[in-house]
């Protein structure tokens, strides 16, 4: 055994003595001053539960590997997954609101930051969008609002214009910073006069109206393409068992069925439109309904894959419908964070459920739902979420970070589009997930899921080592 490996045992087995010794404290670990022969080409990116360390790049902690009984996380670069198409947050139209009233110097600035690939920004790399209004919006509307006891079937009067404002603006300047990144657009409810209950807030499609609706998303799509703004993917409904938001609409898997198989699909075929087509989009406690849509032959052949939220069910149930079937793509949409928020909780669940469990689970996305809202969890419509915390909360120009924005820059930056989940054991203590970049580096995000230090072992095959991962702690480790 040559002084290097020696000098870093002598380190490991002082550090297990001490954490057998309960009269030393997380500040009384020894810290190790490796020599320069022992420096491992790894960057190591830390968040700590207390915020001391915010994907702060560590200058110790990451040493070479050598004999030891410490939990290994083993990375196997020939076992690949799913490609990603990245991570991001919800653009709500209150998020584009409150980034549009800033200063124009105040709101590059910010964008930048959000979006663009310099050392110090996230990196952004997906957004979901909201057709019409979601329930983040300060006022309920769609692109063919009419008087009540009009229709207007062949949507002479569909219009973007109520994105004008704040969305399309928006979304131009970000496309500018970052001309690729992914847009996901979404519905949370149809026209009020094409549903059986007349109103913005549950009720479903009628169904003399489901072509005039297939042909409704067209003409968005196109809208928004003369914007210079491409819409990668739809999700067809938003939450289709929820009718309580406002908007909302209710979509049995009968009705999703009928009419993405023979009018939604259809449309887009007849329109030339690329656009993905993606089922559900709510909890996996009900995995039936998107099995259900995609083992309809007609609709299947349309469809892309499902979308998921998490606030009932299993994440792990992702993969009951990516086995069910595993020629369609898994995507993960939404997750609030509930006001006033709690950093320490938030980033465990999150990492553990979301950014570590869904990609683990087939999903070939993570997003966090919302982007921005002001101080008071606004804007939102009558009946919509009050108390949704933003990403980022903006008064006027300023601007605080809240945990959403650290759960997503812990990963965007690191993990862009195009890279593939490889292979990696989980460990109940120390859940991981494992990618390789199109640039050939192997990006490990781990979490720290007990309430003590951690020492172990990444196995990665260029280059193994040993680290130390606080309590309740992110790592992203780059190779």
């Amino acid at each position: 055994m040559n002084i290097q490996n020696i000098q870093t045992m002598k380190f490991l087995l002082l550090a297990m003595l001490c954490c057998l010794n309960s009269a030393c404290s997380d500040d009384e670990m020894p810290v190790y001053n490796p020599p320069a022969q022992a420096e491992v080409n790894v960057d190591f990116y830390l968040t700590t539960p207390d915020q001391s360390s915010l994907i702060t790049l560590q200058q110790s902690n990451v040493f070479p590997l050598v004999t030891n009984n410490n939990p290994t996380i083993s990375i196997n670069e020939n076992e690949t997954f799913q490609e990603m198409d990245g991570f991001g947050f919800t653009l709500t139209g209150g998020s584009a609101q409150l980034i549009n009233n800033m200063s124009s110097g105040a709101r590059s600035s910010l964008l930048n930051e959000l979006f663009g690939n310099g050392e110090d920004d996230v990196a952004t790399s997906y957004l979901r969008i909201s057709i019409g209004a979601s329930d983040l919006d300060a006022t309920v509307f769609s692109y063919n609002d009419l008087s009540s006891g009009q229709t207007d079937v062949n949507l002479d009067n569909f219009s973007i214009n109520p994105d004008q404002a704040n969305l399309i603006p928006v979304l131009q300047e970000i496309l500018a910073i970052n001309p690729n990144i992914k847009i996901l657009a979404t519905p949370w409810s149809a026209p009020s006069w094409m549903k059986t209950n007349q109103s913005s807030v549950g009720g479903e499609l009628r169904t003399e109206y489901y072509g005039t609706y297939a042909n409704y998303f067209v003409k968005y799509i196109e809208a928004m393409q003369a914007e210079g703004i491409t819409i990668d993917a739809i999700t067809v409904q938003n939450e289709p068992e929820n009718p309580f938001n406002n908007p909302s609409m209710v979509m049995s898997a009968a009705q999703q069925i009928d009419f993405i198989g023979n009018h939604l699909g259809p449309a887009f075929a007849s329109a030339n439109i690329s656009t993905k087509i993606i089922a559900f989009d709510h909890n996996p406690d009900n995995t039936n309904y998107p099995i259900a849509v995609l083992n309809n032959a007609t609709a299947n052949s349309f469809i892309d894959g499902s979308a998921f939220h998490l606030y009932a069910g299993q994440i792990n149930n992702l993969s009951l419908v990516h086995n069910a079937h595993p020629d369609k793509n898994i995507y993960f949409t939404e997750q609030w964070i509930e006001a006033p928020g709690n950093f320490q909780e938030d980033i465990r669940w999150h990492f553990r459920e979301l950014m570590i469990g869904a990609p683990r689970n087939w999903s070939k996305n993570v997003l966090e739902w919302n982007l921005a809202a002001n101080p008071n969890n606004g804007p939102f419509t009558d009946g919509g979420c009050t108390n949704c915390l933003g990403a980022i909360t903006i008064d006027g120009n300023n601007i605080t970070r809240n945990s959403a924005y650290y759960i997503v820059a812990q990963v965007a930056k690191f993990v862009p589009v195009g890279s593939v989940r490889i292979g990696s054991n989980y460990l109940t203590d120390l859940p991981n997930v494992a990618y390789k970049t199109p640039n050939g580096n192997v990006v490990v995000l781990v979490l720290n899921n007990t309430d003590t230090q951690k020492n172990f072992n990444i196995n990665v095959q260029s280059e193994p080592i040993t680290t130390i991962l606080p309590a309740g702690s992110v790592g992203t480790y780059v190779w």
